[in-house]
């Protein structure tokens, strides 16, 4: 199920600095990547940079990203992030999330074409400097089949009583 962005006012504050945090992401060496730890998930190549973990700052990471981190640490119940990346070819197979407790955030950084999200029944592209934001319990799956490499600003937060 995905969220309409504009329920969430931190999404106004990524959206207005997102080259700001796209250039941060330029700034890092591509080895300072790992792979995402559940290689079951996928097939192809999917790396991330975190900046939290479960609510824990990754302290180096943060510091190469002061502006990036900042924004984050703005966030109201933000609880994970990194930066996600997609080589091109790369298929996340359908799965369900862990945590009822969380929604998942994506803002789009490097999108080329031909790259989705489908959550439940619905699909979506990425847009650069736009945010989507959907439920992670439901089963969902990613994909680039576009010639050049995608990249996010993925973020979990709990959901503000509004």
């Amino acid at each position: 199920m995905f969220y309409k962005s504009s329920d969430f006012p931190f999404i106004l504050n990524l959206e207005k600095n997102w080259l700001l945090i796209e250039g941060e992401l330029k700034a890092i060496h591509p080895q300072s990547f790992s792979a995402w730890p559940e290689k079951f998930l996928y097939d192809g190549k999917w790396n991330v940079f975190g900046f939290y973990a479960f609510g824990r700052k990754m302290l180096g990471n943060c510091a190469l990203c002061p502006e990036t981190t900042r924004l984050l640490e703005e966030i109201p119940g933000m609880k994970t992030a990194g930066f996600s990346f997609l080589t091109s070819g790369t298929v996340i197979k359908p799965h369900f999330g862990y945590s009822d407790s969380v929604l998942r955030c994506h803002l789009g950084l490097v999108i080329p074409e031909e790259c989705a999200l489908r959550v439940g029944t619905e699909t979506r592209t990425w847009e650069n400097g736009k945010c989507i934001v959907f439920d992670d319990k439901t089963e969902h799956e990613a994909w680039n089949m576009g010639s050049s490499d995608r990249t996010i600003l993925l973020i979990d937060f709990e959901p503000q009583k509004m």
